[in-house]
């Protein structure tokens, strides 16, 4: 089997240090009573009912140069990097495609995860989440615009602390925007995630794990992540893993369908900034231009001089 010489390969029988650690061996109802302290805050210091959208949000385009859009989306510790390339021509297409599509590609750095380290080849949780982005984009994008065609959109998650697939859904839809391809409306994501009677909102790692890992059968549990139109106020889609009752899938869309809402403010004020910095740009290579015009237009004009003279 061929190595990655790129980076340490360790052995493929080894025992991570984690498992000997106190936190590896702690109990699930122990790990359950840290998430949230006396005064009711998570980890982080958040609230159950606050994302870090609105007090841990940066984002920022024009990251890749070789790209025609790219965006970069960091959630305290959860850090995406979008990419979103020109339109192609459908590779191996006998027949003749009316809607353009949305090829996409998720990967984990090999150092992002903390419980893991990622193999060099994609696994099936990759794929899942590819799955998943490109039915959350497909509806937001004019793809009757570029017939036979398709745009690839790749995603590197550079460090995974919870809702992952929100965060790749908002620079994907950022990304887009910044390449200047048709939507129908901006889109965003959240996530949370349901232990018991508890909902976090865009919750961590942690929080996600032990959602999953739930012993309880009986009880709510999972993790559930919406994307949405907000303007047109339109569901894009709906990934649920877990176990959870009508009435709680109810509350879970509504609050997500709120902080969807509130995340468009911040992607609109990052495409307004790229905007006005492209226009600033824009003046000040015109005004050179005009200098340089001026300047060889003198110049022009000493040589005729010259010319003329002799």
């Amino acid at each position: 089997m061929p190595l990655d010489y790129r980076r340490f390969n360790g052995p493929e029988d080894s025992v991570s240090y984690k498992r000997f650690t106190k936190n590896y061996l702690k109990t699930y109802d122990e790990l359950y009573k840290e998430l949230v302290n006396e005064s009711g805050l998570r980890q982080d210091g958040r609230a159950l009912d606050e994302a870090r959208s609105m007090c841990m949000f940066f984002a920022r385009t024009d990251m890749v140069s070789q790209a025609k859009g790219s965006a970069y989306i960091e959630l305290k510790k959860t850090k995406v990097v979008c990419s979103v390339f020109d339109p192609r021509e459908i590779p191996h297409q006998n027949e003749f495609s009316q809607l353009g599509q949305l090829y996409c590609e998720v990967k984990y750095a090999p150092f992002s995860c903390p419980r893991q380290r990622r193999p060099h080849a994609p696994d099936q949780e990759e794929r899942a989440l590819s799955v998943a982005l490109r039915q959350a984009l497909e509806p937001a994008v004019c793809r009757h615009l570029f017939p036979n065609y398709q745009v690839d959109i790749f995603i590197y998650i550079l460090e995974h602390d919870g809702a992952c697939l929100a965060a790749a859904i908002n620079a994907a839809g950022l990304a887009l925007a910044d390449a200047a391809v048709p939507m129908y409306d901006l889109i965003t994501a959240c996530s949370l995630a349901v232990i018991g009677e508890k909902i976090f909102v865009d919750p961590t790692e942690a929080e996600e794990h032990l959602a999953v890992i739930s012993p309880q059968s009986n009880v709510n549990h999972g993790i559930v992540t919406m994307s949405a139109l907000s303007e047109l106020k339109q569901i894009s889609d709906f990934t649920q893993t877990g176990s959870m009752d009508v009435e709680c899938i109810t509350k879970a869309m509504e609050v997500l369908q709120k902080e969807c809402e509130q995340i468009v403010p911040n992607i609109q004020k990052v495409l307004v900034a790229n905007i006005v910095k492209s226009y600033k740009q824009r003046k000040v290579l015109e005004e050179e231009a005009k200098e340089r015009e001026v300047a060889l237009n003198e110049k022009m004009n000493e040589w005729k001089s010259l010319l003329n003279a002799g």
